[in-house]
């Protein structure tokens, strides 16, 4: 109820300013006693993925904590994992302002950002300033002036940046919002870029003397023999697990409503089905081969149930916490 009440006051303003604001008070309080105004005592529902003991199966997905600011509040609010980014080689403004819209009635967002954040080595100093023992995935993507050609050494100079400091790195090719980012997804592009990281991660692995994971986040906006493909070639190159979805560029059941035709990746409860379907199609395609973590309008414990139904090992949510807050954190771990 009283985040209700925050939440009314603070729909009332910019999207992007309120976020900004939040975030500058989490990273302020979050290893302080005033983190209490948050923190919240979850059930311990211990999960194993990936050779990872999650403490529950619940994540903060990326985007909410692009530079890894806010890490130690995020963890007081009892998520089993957290992941932050994305990040890029080098810091970048991202497109243009406005570029967050609610669309309060359909409890979603649509977004533009185009992976704004203040570089893999801000990112990196504020993971280890956090000294965070839980579950840390870090998210890594592309600069935006990077040619499409070139893409895979801007993955592969973040994840030599990262390796050390996450549980596992997620592979960020499903962002509607840098273009050229979504063409990775296919054929002989991700081909090239999955088996430049695997054989990196086989050195950094040696170097470091520990195993880190990859994952690799998909769209929702997939064709069921594009899924198919995409499972087949993460299996072949012996990926560690999925993420699926991203934000959806469909504008099904929101194109009537205030900002439902902005440009942008729409996240929440209109994405929930289609990031369902394709968690369903990938479950059938892997055939158990690698676990599939599960996003996409997830506001209660039953959509939570609904991914993990369809073949999901973990979840995480965004959208849905930013319309509830950290009760939902709470109700879907005490519901599993």
């Amino acid at each position: 109820m009283l985040y209700s009440a925050i939440r009314k006051v603070l729909f009332q303003f910019d999207a992007e300013k309120i976020h900004e604001l939040t975030i500058t008070s989490l990273k302020k309080t979050g290893s302080t006693p005033l983190n209490n105004f948050y923190k919240q005592s979850v059930v311990h529902k211990p999960v194993t993925v990936m050779g990872i003991d999650f403490p529950n199966p619940v994540g903060l997905a990326a985007g909410l904590d692009k530079n890894g600011e806010c890490i130690r509040a995020f963890d007081a609010m009892g998520f089993g994992f957290i992941e932050v980014g994305t990040v890029t080689p080098r810091p970048q403004p991202g497109n243009e302002k406005p570029r967050i819209f609610r669309l309060e009635s359909a409890h979603a967002i649509i977004n533009r950002m185009g992976f704004n954040n203040k570089g893999v080595d801000y990112l990196v100093s504020q993971v280890q300033k956090a000294n965070f023992s839980g579950v840390l995935g870090i998210n890594i993507g592309k600069n935006k002036d990077t040619p499409e050609e070139k893409a895979k050494d801007d993955y592969l100079y973040c994840m030599r940046k990262v390796y050390n400091f996450a549980s596992y790195i997620t592979i960020n090719i499903s962002s509607p919002n840098t273009p050229g980012l979504r063409s990775l997804q296919y054929g002989d592009a991700l081909n090239e870029l999955l088996s430049a990281l695997k054989a990196e991660q086989k050195i950094l692995a040696e170097q470091y003397q520990k195993y880190v994971p990859i994952t690799v986040k998909i769209a929702p906006d997939l064709t069921e023999d594009e899924v198919v493909d995409i499972a087949k070639c993460l299996v072949r190159h012996d990926i560690d697990g999925v993420i699926a979805t991203n934000t959806t560029l469909s504008r099904e059941g929101v194109e009537e409503l205030e900002y439902g035709n902005e440009q942008g990746g729409l996240s929440g409860q209109p994405v929930k089905d289609k990031s369902t379907q394709v968690i369903k199609l990938l479950a059938k395609a892997l055939d158990s081969k690698l676990p599939i973590i599960g996003v996409g309008g997830i506001a209660s414990s039953s959509d939570a149930q609904e991914k993990l139904a369809a073949g999901a090992a973990l979840v995480q949510i965004y959208t849905g916490f930013i319309y509830q807050g950290p009760c939902l954190v709470k109700n879907i771990v005490n519901a599993l």
